[in-house]
């Protein structure tokens, strides 16, 4: 790819907020999880979301990806105003354009780690092979293998395939090694890093572990539903070379 195309697409828009803020109510009590987020996300970059539980990440997240909308501002999906958008539009968009990874893998029993991809693909407009995806997160030789065959870890990157094999514009993880110990986790995100390297996949990742940051192409905090700062990696660490 030439370079100059390669540096455009880098930095092409994929998210843009401007006053996000989101308040919940709870009886007589208004809680602000969002006040005033301004920022950018751009294609092919890995971002971690950091900060501590309650400072407002999730609830981010959850309206990037179309799972909950803003109480006021506006977000916008490359030039799609999410804000405004109806809810068959967020289902469609949810659909097509975003992958998401939770904490616990929510993986169905009953079928095996590529009947579980397999659901996805079938619902996507440009899918991978569930057997593709698969492969993508070093799983070749457990395609057929049962989630209680299955690690921790290994169900896990089950779940980034899933997530995946509908060939998203954006993957949203919300602290995928929650779950996982160090070591675990560590595979876990080179399997994150394999997919942004390999597809080009905008990738954004809670956490509260301020060593995961090392792998991200920027860093923003946050704290109490505020943006705390903005970090650029400009050397990005390896997930091995990180010590939690």
């Amino acid at each position: 790819m030439n370079a100059n195309v390669a540096n455009t697409i880098a930095h092409e828009t994929i998210f843009s907020t401007r006053n996000l803020t989101k308040t919940y109510k709870m009886g007589v009590v208004e809680v602000q999880a969002l006040r005033g987020i301004d920022m950018e996300i751009y294609a092919s970059e890995i971002v971690v979301l950091l900060g501590a539980s309650g400072s407002g990440k999730s609830t981010l997240v959850n309206i990037l990806g179309g799972l909950d909308t803003a109480t006021a501002g506006q977000v916008h999906y490359r030039k799609v105003n999410l804000t405004e958008a109806s809810e068959s539009e967020l289902t469609s968009y949810r659909r097509l354009s975003v992958g998401f990874v939770f904490q616990f893998y929510n993986l169905i029993p009953s079928l095996t780690a590529r009947e579980n991809v397999a659901i996805v693909t079938e619902i996507a407009e440009h899918p991978m092979k569930p057997e593709e995806a698969l492969a993508l997160v070093d799983l070749e030789e457990r395609m057929d293998h049962f989630p209680a065959q299955l690690s921790g870890g290994e169900q896990q990157r089950v779940a980034i395939a899933r997530a995946v094999a509908k060939n998203p514009d954006v993957l949203l993880c919300d602290e995928p090694t929650g779950a996982l110990d160090s070591k675990t986790g560590i595979i876990v995100l080179k399997a994150l890093q394999k997919v942004n390297q390999s597809l080009g996949t905008a990738t954004v990742l809670i956490t509260h572990n301020v060593v995961i940051g090392g792998m991200a192409d920027r860093i923003i905090s946050l704290h109490d539903g505020k943006i705390a700062g903005i970090r650029e990696n400009k050397v990005k660490r390896l997930p091995e070379e990180m010590e939690w």
